[in-house]
Order: structure tokens, then sequence, then C-alpha cells
């Protein structure tokens, strides 16, 4: 009884309680968030991670530009049938890069976090010029337009200049050539010396190889259009991480 005539004291004087209560909250604040001081950073650091190409970088804007993200979750959560349906949750590191992120569990549509080299370039340009044509039940309004705005790439340097200061790793190299970077991986006809210095500068300090599609996306090899930007963002999603290598959790028991 002795320990709760104590707590009367407290109960019974609510200036008492309050004071009480913000020591207590201020004790367990500390303990939380003091050690994230000593920490460099809390994402683990995964094989595979790279920046955008300036060509997938052009195509994420114009997929936040057209709100794609508020009908398509780009993350998948730790549940034994996301897991199932789209593949390995998502990991913090896919998102390191991404000014903003897409996550979210709104989905009017299919989540797109591992949609990429799923479907092949010409499936993607029948789905955004008429979704029906390829998902008969969908309800994704037709972006044909896409394929008839010339993609306007002039500051695309200056967009990799500006992710920098955010933290993304973009080289001197990578912002000098970002133009040609851009022309390089949409021109399956291009020299072998301009892919090849794309491909490097992206991919070797990733450690792992084979995550850059190069080609024509959109059928149109007459110009770069916004619809050739969107589809090799979409066709990179998901790709940058060999899953491989990371062992199947046991989902069986969540829900």
């Amino acid at each position: 009884m002795g320990l709760f005539q104590k707590h009367q004291a407290l109960e019974r004087h609510s200036l008492l309680l309050t004071v009480g209560i913000l020591v207590v909250v201020a004790i367990g604040g500390l303990v939380e968030i003091a050690p994230l001081f000593y920490l460099e950073n809390t994402i683990e650091k995964v094989q595979g991670m790279r920046p955008y190409t300036p060509l997938e970088l052009a195509g994420r804007n114009i997929y936040i530009r057209e709100g794609c993200y508020t009908c398509h979750s780009q993350m998948v959560r730790p549940l034994r049938d996301e897991v199932e349906r789209y593949g390995h949750y998502s990991l913090a590191a896919e998102s390191m890069y991404d000014h903003p992120f897409q996550w979210g569990s709104k989905r009017t549509g299919p989540d797109l976090a591992r949609v990429g080299r799923k479907y092949s370039n010409e499936w993607h340009l029948d789905h955004m010029t008429n979704p029906r044509s390829v998902v008969p039940e969908s309800i994704m309004p037709p972006y044909a337009f896409l394929s008839d705005n010339t993609l306007h790439f002039d500051d695309i340097a200056d967009h990799l200049k500006t992710l920098r200061f955010e933290g993304v790793p973009y080289t001197d190299d990578m912002i000098e050539n970002a133009k040609a970077d851009l022309v390089a991986q949409v021109d399956p006809d291009a020299d072998y010396d301009s892919q090849d210095a794309l491909v490097a500068r992206y991919e070797e300090a990733s450690g792992r190889k084979g995550t850059i599609t190069i080609g024509d996306f959109d059928g149109d090899r007459t110009r770069v259009t916004e619809m050739d930007a969107v589809i090799a963002y979409l066709q990179m999603t998901g790709t940058l991480v060999d899953f491989s290598t990371y062992e199947a959790d046991d989902l069986s028991n969540r829900r």
C-alpha cells in the first residue's frame, strides 16, 4: 500500500503529474535520440545502388509531374501477400538517392517498385498509349501525349548538380557529360565509345553491371521524347539490387 500511496501525490496534483510526465518523456527521448548523433548513416549500404542516369532521372521527374505516384506506390511491404506478388520487400537503400521518395501504400494500380524489365519496351509503350489495350480492366488514363512531347534536357546537368548538393554522389564527370549520356542511352545506333562511357560512369562504382538499358524506348528514332524517358525510368526500377544474394525471410507468420 505504501507504494500506491506515494502515487496518490502525483495523481491528486495535476502540476506534479505534468512535471513527472515531462521528466519521463525527456529521459525516453534522450535514450532514443542521442545515439543518432553518433551514427554517420542509418541506411545499410547495398551493392548495386547507383545514381539515376540523366535519362532515368528525366523520366522520374515526368513520373512525378504526372502524379503517377498517387496511384502506384514504390514500396513493397514485408507482408507475405505483397512479397509473393511483387517480390522482395523494399530496402531503405533502394530509395537513398530519391528526392522525393515514392513510398506509400495507396494503390489504385499495382506497386511499381519491381516493374523494371518485367515487360518489354513495346508493352510499356502500348500501356502508356492505351492502358486497356494490354490490361482490359485498367482505369488508368492514357498518356499518349508523352510520345508527342519532345524531351527538353538542356538543363539536365543542373538537375544533377542540385541532387549532388542533396547528397547524391554525382561526379564532375557525370555532370559534364550529362547531355551526352542522355542521348547515348536513348540511341541504339550511338557509337560504342559513348555507350561504354555512360555504362562506365554509372555502373563501375556500383559494383554491379547490366543495370542500364540502352535502346529506342518509344519506337521513334528521330527524336528524344518524354515517353523515352518515362519508359527508361520504369525499366530500371527494382533492378539495381541483386536479390538472389539475399536469403528469403520466413514470412509465413506475417499477416
